[in-house]
């Protein structure tokens, strides 16, 4: 199952938006104009943010990891974006409180194991404060495309 597209056109820098709604519609719009989601998947994320959030007080630097139900996906796909500026989402588990995000891993995933598979692999990830850091500050998508598939390399080689 190595079809998960992932290259340097859904890594985004310096992504501003003033609420997670338009982080997400950013990210959401890329994603569809590279026809990997159906149109109804900013709504989904955007509703499914609402109803379960995804930020996470990580060392270093909050990330978020937004998805939603497979039925909106039509290439396994994830996207990276660092934010210009901190924007609010809620924090998992805490559905009042939110935190500033600078970096999130908006996941479309086309089955429901591989992304659990996914979100345990970006959890370990995230507990190292260096990575983080390493995603936020490098400008050049080549070296963390690089990155990201050799620390998530069961997602790009395929599973069982």
């Amino acid at each position: 199952m190595s079809d998960i597209y992932f290259d340097e056109s859904i890594i985004l820098f310096d992504l501003e938006g003033k609420s997670k709604e338009e982080v997400l519609t950013k990210i959401g719009n890329n994603l569809i104009e590279k026809n990997l989601v159906k149109e109804g998947f900013i709504d989904a994320i955007i509703k499914r943010e609402s109803e379960y959030a995804t930020g996470l007080p990580t060392k270093g630097v909050s990330v978020a990891i937004p998805h939603t139900d497979v039925e909106y996906v039509n290439r396994k796909t994830i996207s990276v974006a660092v934010l210009k500026e901190p924007v609010d989402f809620g924090i998992m588990g805490e559905p009042k409180a939110t935190i500033p995000i600078k970096l999130v891993f908006l996941l479309a995933m086309d089955e429901e194991h591989s992304q659990l598979s996914l979100l345990q692999k970006l959890m370990e990830m995230f507990q190292d404060e260096d990575t983080l850091k390493y995603l936020i500050n490098e400008n050049n998508k080549t070296k963390i495309k690089n990155l990201l598939e050799s620390k998530l390399a069961f997602a790009f080689e395929g599973e069982e």
